[in-house]
């Protein structure tokens, strides 16, 4: 027997199910031996043929010893639980190849074909790989279909053969591009079923529902049965026999049928309680409102953390704490299962927050501009369910047309980038989140903080192609158009005002905004009465709208007599109708308090393609604009070809695996190694970077004899990390074609640094000459990977012009990465210089973004300066330096994060 290994607890996992339940998996322990029994025994006679090859109708004490006493190396077991009872159990066993492992697995009977092999997979492929891995083999009989199944649906390239009555199977484990895809498409598929369930329940019980009215129990009572939710409703409290109309049942358990969505309105100290009873009623999910564990720091951060883990363990997902709560328009469901006094308006924008009195100003905003709304998630302090997670629903949501997330801390952007940039292709996604947003946490949130460079979660959104807002207010500007108009085909714009200075100020506003006026119109003639007026109106921006260049009309207009905005805004609809194209209108100097300007202005219903009816107005023209050009740029970018990961040739990952393994034994605690000049090289060697060899010396013999071994002519730098590319300090000294020139220079050199100390010197062979540009990539306690680029010298040193990435990197995303920074035009030709060699700046760059994408050991890797000529790329320098690693927060294997 294997001696017992140190237990991984990384490796634990609270994970979705096919049909949005939950479970708990875990490494086995020597303690679930009798679990594993009774497992065992529950067992159908065939189920248990299929997995021994005979029948046994008990695990030896032996065999148990066997199974549950593991080295988490080479003998590995997860078990996956819903309370303590085993439901699934996968292992590994390494073979005398100790690259190639034996699997097998054992489902319940009870929980078949909800996923569980193919998770138990995944994970187990995750750990084999930490373990070095690479190939699984099983033994599978058969009729022995479902398991089969799981092997070949997983992505992997199963070779089979028929042996001695048995089928025997062995794959490559690596991730794949279809292995990845088959993953994301179930934890798409789990994810978004586990949110339906939440805002589609076929019954709800309100827990803590209370006859005071006020109370926070009295009014989601309410709400819910004044919305005419379709589902049943019960009410739950043990001091009353009846509430609105209806009986009261004192516990969850006494409800007559099983409760699919549990809401909670009970004190902070009870909740827990609460949630356990619910588990043993075997209730599908829970929408918190209780606030209060966000104001007890640690302490309530703990109880919060024990809460979520002691549900998802018994198969629930959690709304909240402190959630403002769910709302689903559909008509077979109407679900107003929170603080909103009455249903609102079904439409196309779905809405997602986190803190509830931001819940509160977008639901409010959406109903003063007229917004109907598809469901609203308000989060609270986001516990469990997150807008990954809602994300997950919407794309799949035939109902919402437009997806609005306010973001005030981001768990998990890895996996949030991934699924938005899904998402973004197909429904526009427009997240409003602050300038601190990763930079510090609000109260309940217990997710990590940034110490990427400023702008690098604003680059993780553009390349998600999500429409970055900063207020909730500029969230709906943008979602009143989208919602309501087709969106535009171009950057070209009609312009229409009945004031010519007005007109010209919007033009000028447009420009600046990359927009191109393709017409500006500003003689309308609209105080001539309501019956000449709005013919004259309707004709002029159709007749505009008709030519191909234009894309988009705005028409921003003062008060006119005899008009009101309703009967524009109505003329102006009919316009987009005939047109099929967008239209904004600006209605300013609008003295009335009373009239309504921002918003929709509307009669209500929907168009044939599921717009909303009506016609997106502002009072400012310049948010008109605004929100216009943020859906042009979304257009551009989902019209565009995203790329493809494409892994650069030559590129070994696993001998770089085991130099990083091999040199992390010299890393203590979380401090940082850098690695030498041979280190160095040999890593980046690994995937095909090549750095121009440079030789310290400490004698000018030393010097000449280096000149020599190299190659003249040669440079001679300082050594020191902050003038090694001064030369304006005397730091650097080129193009020395002999021994003489060499001596000669080195004196010099010396003599020019003295005022700033006494630093080592090297000799390097010169590169071609070219732009020095630098490559930066850090490993960051939020986003991950993060990849820095910009030309080399007061540009980043004082201007701060760098662009940002976040790995993996599509070859589009590269291309965007060079051609990102304000000084990248000296790279394309600039003042009549020859043009750098993009292409092979772009492969270096691809190269370092894998490197740092698979290797997280690395927390800084930077390439200052790159040479890039007109015929490639030198690489001058490099600092790397190793740390011991966080847990990505997005790896290839399924599991919510608290």
């Amino acid at each position: 027997m294997a001696e017992q290994g140190h237990y991984p607890e990384y490796w634990e996992a609270d994970v979705v199910l096919r049909d949005g339940g939950t479970g708990h998996l875990r490494p086995v322990t020597p303690g679930d031996a009798q679990a594993l029994q009774e497992f065992h025994m529950r067992q159908s006679q065939s189920s248990i043929y299929l997995r021994f090859f005979t029948y046994k109708a008990k695990l030896s004490n032996k065999e148990l010893a066997r199974f549950t006493n593991v080295d988490y190396k080479d003998r590995v077991a997860f078990v996956i639980t819903i309370g303590s009872e085993i439901i699934g159990i996968g292992r590994y066993d390494r073979l005398d190849d100790p690259t190639e492992a034996e699997v097998a697995f054992n489902i319940s009977d009870g929980h078949q074909g909800r996923g569980l092999g193919s998770i138990l997979l995944e994970h187990l492929a995750a750990a084999a790989r930490e373990n070095g891995i690479r190939r699984f083999s099983a033994e599978v009989l058969p009729e022995n279909r479902k398991m089969i199944g799981v092997f070949a649906d997983a992505g992997y390239e199963v070779r089979r053969h028929f042996d001695d009555g048995v089928i025997a199977l062995d794959f490559n484990i690596d991730p794949t591009d279809k292995s990845r895809a088959v993953m994301e498409s179930r934890e798409h598929r789990a994810e978004a079923r586990s949110v339906a369930d939440l805002l589609s329940p076929s019954s709800v019980a309100v827990i803590g529902a209370s006859r005071e009215w006020g109370t926070v129990g009295y009014q989601l009572l309410e709400h819910i049965i004044e919305g005419g939710f379709t589902g049943s409703v019960y009410a739950v409290n043990p001091e009353a026999f009846e509430l609105a109309g209806m009986v009261s049942y004192a516990r969850i358990g006494d409800v007559p049928e099983p409760v699919q969505l549990a809401i909670i309105a009970v004190p902070y100290d009870q909740v827990q309680k609460v949630v356990e009873e619910c588990a043993r009623a075997g209730v599908k999910g829970l929408l918190v409102a209780t606030a209060g564990f966000a104001d007890d720091g640690e302490r309530g951060l703990a109880r919060q953390r024990r809460l979520v883990r002691h549900a998802r363990a018994n198969g629930m997902r959690v709304v909240g704490p402190a959630s403002l709560g769910l709302i689903n328009t559909r008509p077979g469901v109407r679900l107003n299962a929170s603080m909103a006094p009455s249903m609102p308006e079904a439409g196309g924008l779905g809405l997602f927050s986190q803190s509830a009195a931001i819940g509160v100003l977008l639901y409010a905003a959406a109903q003063r501009r007229s917004l109907g709304l598809s469901s609203t998630i308000s989060a609270g302090n986001r516990a469990d369910v997150s807008g990954n997670d809602a994300m997950q629903y919407w794309e799949d949501d035939t109902d919402t047309r437009v997806v609005g997330m306010y973001l005030e801390s981001v768990g998990n952007p890895r996996k949030f980038s991934r699924i938005a940039r899904r998402l973004a292709t197909s429904k526009p996604v427009i997240v409003a989140k602050s300038d601190v947003t990763g930079l510090q946490l609000p109260p309940g949130h217990a997710v990590r903080t940034t110490q990427a460079p400023a702008g690098a979660l604003d680059a993780m959104l553009r390349q998600s192609g999500v429409i970055r807002v900063n207020t909730n207010e500029q969230l709906m500007d943008v979602a009143q158009i989208a919602v309501s108009q087709p969106l535009p085909a171009g950057r070209a714009l009609a312009i229409f005002s009945n004031s010519a200075a007005l007109g010209r100020v919007v033009a000028d506003a447009a420009v600046g905004l990359d927009l191109e006026v393709r017409s500006l119109q500003t003689d309308l003639a609209l105080d001539t009465g309501m019956s000449v007026a709005l013919p004259l109106l309707r004709a002029t921006v159709t007749k505009a709208l008709a030519d191909d260049a234009v894309h988009a009309g705005v028409v921003t207009l003062l008060p006119s007599p005899g008009l009101t905005m309703e009967k524009i805004a109505q003329c102006l609809q009919e316009c987009v109708a005939e047109s099929g194209k967008p239209v904004v209108a600006a209605f300013t100097g609008i003295m009335d308090p009373t009239a309504h300007v921002e918003g929709l202005l509307t009669e209500g219903g929907r168009e044939e393609d599921g717009r909303q009816s009506g016609l997106p107005c502002f009072s400012s023209p310049g948010a008109a604009v605004s929100a216009l050009a943020s859906l042009v740029r979304y257009t551009e970018w989902a019209a565009r070809d995203h790329g493809h990961f494409v892994e650069p040739a030559g590129v070994d990952p696993d001998g770089a695996h085991a130099l990083v393994e091999k040199l992390l034994s010299r890393v203590s605690g979380d401090g940082l190694m850098r690695l030498s000049a041979e280190e160095t090289t040999q890593l980046l060697s690994f995937y095909g970077v090549q750095l121009l060899p440079s030789v310290p010396f400490s004698t000018g013999e030393e010097a000449v004899a280096a000149a020599d071994s190299l190659g003249w002519p040669v440079v001679i730098k300082t050594m020191d990390e902050h003038l090694r590319h001064r030369l304006d300090l005397g730091g650097v000294r080129m193009n020395i074609s002999t021994p003489e020139e060499l001596l000669t220079n080195i004196a010099q050199m010396k003599q020019s640094l003295e005022p700033y100390g006494s630093f080592e010197l090297e000799v390097q062979t010169m590169a071609p000459s070219g732009q020095g540009c630098t490559v930066r990539a850090i490993e960051d306690p939020l986003l991950g990977p993060v990849l820095s680029f910009g030309l080399a010298g007061d540009a980043v040193n004082l201007l701060d012009d760098w662009a940002h990435g976040i790995p993996p990197l599509t070859d589009t995303d590269v291309a965007d990465l060079v051609r990102a920074p304000r000084a990248s035009g000296k790279l394309f030709g600039y003042q009549g210089l020859p043009k750098a060699d993009v292409a092979a700046l772009e492969d270096l760059i691809s190269r370092l973004a894998l490197l740092k994408d698979e290797h997280p050991e690395i927390a800084l890797l930077e390439i200052n300066p790159v040479l890039v000529s007109t015929t490639g790329v030198t690489v001058l320098s490099a600092d790397v330096r190793l740390g011991n690693p966080q847990q990505r927060t997005d790896s290839a294997r399924r599991a919510m994060r608290d």
